[in-house]
Protein backbone atom coordinates (compact mmCIF):
# COMPACT_ATOMS: atom_id res chain seq x y z
CA UNK A 1 0.00 0.00 0.00
CA UNK A 2 1.13 3.54 -0.64
CA UNK A 3 0.86 6.55 1.64
CA UNK A 4 -2.75 7.14 0.56
CA UNK A 5 -3.76 3.59 1.49
CA UNK A 6 -3.90 2.43 -2.13
CA UNK A 7 -2.83 -1.11 -3.07
CA UNK A 8 -0.06 -2.13 -5.42
CA UNK A 9 -1.19 -4.31 -8.31
CA UNK A 10 0.62 -6.52 -10.77
CA UNK A 11 -1.31 -6.64 -14.04
CA UNK A 12 -0.43 -9.29 -16.62
CA UNK A 13 -1.29 -7.80 -20.02
CA UNK A 14 -1.57 -10.55 -22.64
CA UNK A 15 -0.64 -10.22 -26.32
CA UNK A 16 -4.21 -9.56 -27.44
CA UNK A 17 -4.54 -6.68 -24.96
CA UNK A 18 -1.18 -5.20 -26.05
CA UNK A 19 -2.30 -5.32 -29.70
CA UNK A 20 -5.67 -3.77 -28.81
CA UNK A 21 -4.03 -0.97 -26.82
CA UNK A 22 -1.62 -0.29 -29.71
CA UNK A 23 -4.47 -0.11 -32.22
CA UNK A 24 -6.70 2.05 -29.97
CA UNK A 25 -4.60 4.98 -28.78
CA UNK A 26 -6.19 6.94 -25.98
CA UNK A 27 -6.32 10.73 -25.78
CA UNK A 28 -6.68 10.46 -22.00
CA UNK A 29 -6.10 7.95 -19.29
CA UNK A 30 -7.75 4.55 -19.03
CA UNK A 31 -9.93 3.73 -16.04
CA UNK A 32 -11.03 0.46 -14.51
CA UNK A 33 -14.52 1.67 -13.63
CA UNK A 34 -16.76 0.04 -11.03
CA UNK A 35 -20.45 0.84 -11.16
CA UNK A 36 -23.22 -0.25 -8.79
CA UNK A 37 -26.89 0.02 -9.74
CA UNK A 38 -30.02 -1.06 -7.89
CA UNK A 39 -32.72 -2.80 -9.83
CA UNK A 40 -36.44 -2.45 -9.16
CA UNK A 41 -36.53 -5.48 -6.85
CA UNK A 42 -33.78 -4.07 -4.65
CA UNK A 43 -31.03 -6.27 -6.06
CA UNK A 44 -27.55 -4.93 -6.67
CA UNK A 45 -26.01 -5.02 -10.15
CA UNK A 46 -22.25 -4.37 -10.31
CA UNK A 47 -20.37 -3.81 -13.55
CA UNK A 48 -16.67 -3.48 -14.20
CA UNK A 49 -15.40 -1.83 -17.35
CA UNK A 50 -12.01 -0.77 -18.69
CA UNK A 51 -12.64 2.50 -20.53
CA UNK A 52 -11.22 5.92 -21.29
CA UNK A 53 -11.41 8.63 -18.65
CA UNK A 54 -14.48 10.84 -18.90
CA UNK A 55 -14.86 14.46 -17.82
CA UNK A 56 -17.11 13.38 -14.93
CA UNK A 57 -14.55 11.03 -13.39
CA UNK A 58 -13.10 12.02 -10.01
CA UNK A 59 -9.77 10.21 -10.13
CA UNK A 60 -8.34 11.58 -6.88
CA UNK A 61 -8.79 8.27 -5.02
CA UNK A 62 -8.07 5.90 -7.93
CA UNK A 63 -5.05 3.59 -7.73
CA UNK A 64 -2.61 4.02 -10.62
CA UNK A 65 -1.18 0.91 -12.26
CA UNK A 66 1.56 1.37 -14.86
CA UNK A 67 2.17 -1.34 -17.46
CA UNK A 68 5.63 -2.22 -18.78
CA UNK A 69 5.10 0.01 -21.85
CA UNK A 70 4.17 3.02 -19.68
CA UNK A 71 0.39 2.77 -20.21
CA UNK A 72 -1.46 3.84 -17.08
CA UNK A 73 -4.65 2.27 -15.74
CA UNK A 74 -6.49 3.97 -12.88
CA UNK A 75 -8.39 1.50 -10.68
CA UNK A 76 -11.61 2.65 -8.99
CA UNK A 77 -11.16 2.47 -5.19
CA UNK A 78 -14.27 0.29 -4.79
CA UNK A 79 -12.77 -2.27 -7.16
CA UNK A 80 -9.26 -1.89 -5.71
CA UNK A 81 -10.29 -3.25 -2.30
CA UNK A 82 -11.90 -6.31 -3.94
CA UNK A 83 -9.34 -7.19 -6.62
CA UNK A 84 -6.53 -9.68 -6.08
CA UNK A 85 -3.00 -8.22 -6.04
CA UNK A 86 -2.31 -9.92 -9.39
CA UNK A 87 -4.81 -10.05 -12.25
CA UNK A 88 -4.78 -10.13 -16.02
CA UNK A 89 -5.98 -7.92 -18.84
CA UNK A 90 -7.16 -9.37 -22.14
CA UNK A 91 -9.53 -8.68 -25.04
CA UNK A 92 -13.03 -10.15 -25.23
CA UNK A 93 -15.88 -9.74 -27.70
CA UNK A 94 -16.15 -9.88 -31.48
CA UNK A 95 -15.66 -7.31 -34.24
CA UNK A 96 -16.68 -3.81 -33.14
CA UNK A 97 -17.68 -5.18 -29.71
CA UNK A 98 -14.10 -6.09 -28.78
CA UNK A 99 -13.03 -4.50 -25.52
CA UNK A 100 -10.47 -4.80 -22.76
CA UNK A 101 -11.52 -7.06 -19.92
CA UNK A 102 -10.12 -8.50 -16.73
CA UNK A 103 -8.78 -12.03 -16.37
CA UNK A 104 -9.94 -13.36 -13.01
CA UNK A 105 -10.83 -16.80 -11.65
CA UNK A 106 -14.39 -17.61 -10.51
CA UNK A 107 -13.95 -16.75 -6.85
CA UNK A 108 -12.09 -13.55 -7.75
CA UNK A 109 -15.00 -12.46 -9.97
CA UNK A 110 -17.38 -13.30 -7.15
CA UNK A 111 -15.48 -11.19 -4.65
CA UNK A 112 -15.23 -8.28 -7.09
CA UNK A 113 -18.91 -8.25 -8.05
CA UNK A 114 -20.76 -9.61 -5.03
CA UNK A 115 -18.85 -8.84 -1.80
Amino acid sequence: MDEKGRRDFEVVVDGAAVAWLDSHPSSGRRVLAYKVQRCCGGGKICTVQVREQSARDDLSRHTPVVFDDGTELLVDPRAAVRLPARFGLTVRGFGPLKHLDLVLHGEEWGRLLYD
